[in-house]
């Protein structure tokens, strides 16, 4: 076996540097899939109730709702670098930060009595 890498080394270098990275791409996107599916499947992340440390996305993830509805509802604005928490978009928002929770609750009330 390993006399076929080095033959294949020797006459056709960019295949295997092109395989290596595609089995390199392919690996770490299979392990990515991995931790999200067995981080989500634990039942303690499903419908948490809203808290300043969680983003739009994360509230869309555990409840299973479109992530653009909630940033939507939340007065989420896109902005260049890491997603925003609740605790920042009350800032950006110049809003108490309760008030945001509030918003962020009356949308998953409504989500659950539409399921």
């Amino acid at each position: 076996m390993l006399n076929r890498v080095a033959y294949l080394w020797r006459h056709d270098r960019l295949a295997v540097v092109a395989f290596s990275a595609a089995l390199a791409l392919t690996l770490f996107f299979a392990v990515r899939m991995l931790v999200f599916s067995i981080y989500w499947s634990d039942p303690t992340h499903r419908a948490q109730p809203p808290e300043p440390w969680m983003t739009p996305r994360y509230i869309a993830h555990s409840w299973g709702i479109d992530p653009a509805e909630v940033a939507l509802a939340l007065g989420a604005v896109k902005t260049p670098g890491p997603r925003p928490t609740l605790r920042e978009i009350a800032r950006l928002r110049n809003v108490p930060l309760q008030q945001v929770l509030v918003e962020a609750q009356a949308l998953l009330d409504a989500t659950r009595a539409t399921k």
